[in-house]
């Protein structure tokens, strides 16, 4: 295998190890290894097998839950921003897709806590209060996000500049 794509696993395997460290709540790296998979692989089935795959070994070690379902959902949008991210790697857009995942990951996490639980009634002012309960745990969220993806991505751009053999393979033309 590729040393490009081994390291890109270890990090996210690294990553993902960090969930068995105890943490407030949801201070986790889930939308870091999203993001990072999505715009590091080239190959999209790898962009999403490997974090897909990483959450959920660490989740049948941690549990598994009824709303895991929104979790993964989120997760797979999440690579998808960074598969976007790919050719506009620039602090700015890591950052504000790190900002924008957090908050997607809130909107429908929560949706899946007051859709599927039995906390809220099934009603608009049920799903408002849902929300207003997760703002909480949007902050850790969006704080975790923020640190996990600057240390990753800033961990593997700093190997890069070290070790050519983690530079994209590009086909040159002819």
């Amino acid at each position: 295998m590729q040393p490009r794509r081994m390291t890109i696993i270890a990090i996210i395997l690294l990553t993902v190890l960090s969930r068995f460290i105890p943490h407030p709540p949801n201070f986790t790296p889930v939308i870091a290894i999203g993001l990072f998979g999505g715009a590091y692989f080239n190959r999209k089935i790898l962009a999403i097998a490997v974090p897909m795959v990483a959450m959920f070994v660490s989740d049948y070690f941690l549990g598994f839950h009824t709303s895991m379902i929104f979790v993964y959902l989120s997760l797979t949008i999440i690579v998808g921003f960074g598969i976007l991210l790919q050719s506009k790697l620039k602090i700015g857009t890591v950052i504000g897709a790190s900002i924008g995942s957090a908050i997607l990951f809130y909107l429908i996490t929560n949706f899946g806590v007051w859709a599927i639980g039995a906390w809220y009634p099934k009603t608009i002012d049920g799903l408002i209060a849902c929300y207003i309960a997760g703002i909480p745990f949007l902050k850790n969220t969006s704080v975790s996000s923020l640190l996990y993806t600057g240390v990753i991505f800033g961990a593997f751009e700093l190997l890069k500049r070290t070790v050519p053999a983690l530079q994209p393979i590009t086909i040159k033309n002819k």
